[in-house]
């Protein structure tokens, strides 16, 4: 069961109250396509870099069953580049620094083994850049999710409500959420965005959790409290990857697979933020996945 992953493959650098860390690997590709690795091994990866990104890790994705098919690299340009700086709480940052180079005028080309995904995860681009991608697909997948961000709501809200029209999952924060629906409760929120397409919406709230809406129906995930919390930058793809890799390889999107995929998205992510980077995404193991799995049951099992 293929999964496509469109999104950036970058560098970053990031400063937070614990450290700071100077141009290291990024981006929403980059982190889906770790986190999905851990549960399925089909994985399609669509994005553009330039020369200056390293070939080690490339090797490394491959290693992890990430096909690099799709990953367009132009000689003589520079990968994109973000930096930022998170506040005292981590879920409030500042931009620094914004390098778009490669992604300036990115227009994604399907190779012939990316036109069939059974699975699609439209990470955080551009709504015109996601519905070019679903414009090159020779059937409709199985399900197709989406990320999008307030930028785009800001100056591309037409097409960002086209885009939705096309797929089954949006995957935002509860920000973004209230910013599409205009709508500040979240419940609200959710039967306002479904209306606009998706059937299915995932709430991300940071360290306060994940909501999965689908129907009458709600489902809470809490984020698992950790001692120490290093780097959030790419904790919402990690999670998102997470979510789709384990539905990919269940192949079963019933409502009962979504809310164990919404608690293995929040395993990984836990993971994610405990080092800057994907660093922590490429040491984990199953034996490590397995007891933070069980730290997440524990954390939610009650007797009432």
């Amino acid at each position: 069961m293929s999964l496509l992953t469109l999104g950036t493959v970058a560098f970053d650098t990031i400063e937070t109250p614990f450290g700071k860390a100077d141009r290291i690997i990024g981006g929403a590709g980059t982190y889906i396509a770790w986190a999905a690795s851990h549960f399925h091994k089909d994985l399609q990866l669509l994005s553009v870099i330039g020369e200056d990104f390293p070939a080690e890790e490339l090797a490394a994705l491959e290693a992890r069953g990430v096909n690099l098919d799709g990953l367009e690299k132009r000689e003589g340009e520079k990968s994109f580049f973000w930096a930022g700086r998170y506040h005292m709480n981590m879920n409030a940052r500042d931009t620094l620094a914004t390098e778009l180079n490669v992604l300036e005028n990115y227009s994604p080309q399907l190779p012939e083994s990316y036109k069939s995904p059974e699975y699609l995860l439209l990470g955080n681009f551009a709504p015109a850049v996601q519905m070019q991608v679903l414009n090159q697909l020779e059937k409709r997948p199985k399900l197709v999710a989406m990320d999008t961000m307030n930028f785009w709501m800001d100056i591309a809200m037409e097409e960002l409500k086209e885009a939705l029209k096309q797929v089954d999952i949006l995957i935002i924060n509860d920000e973004e959420a209230r910013q599409l629906s205009g709508e500040y409760s979240l419940v609200k929120a959710a039967r306002v965005i479904r209306e606009m397409g998706p059937k299915y919406l995932v709430i991300k709230k940071g360290e306060h959790g994940a909501l999965l809406f689908h129907g009458e129906s709600t489902f809470f995930v809490p984020a698992l409290p950790l001692e120490e919390v290093f780097d959030p930058t790419g904790a919402g793809d990690s999670f998102a990857g997470g979510f789709m890799g384990y539905l990919a390889q269940e192949d079963d999107h019933s409502l009962e697979s979504m809310k164990r995929a919404l608690v293995y998205g929040s395993v990984v992510a836990s993971f994610c933020v405990e080092a800057f980077g994907p660093n922590r995404l490429k040491e984990i193991d199953e034996a490590a996945l397995n007891a933070r799995k069980k730290a997440f049951q524990n954390l939610m099992e009650v007797k009432l």
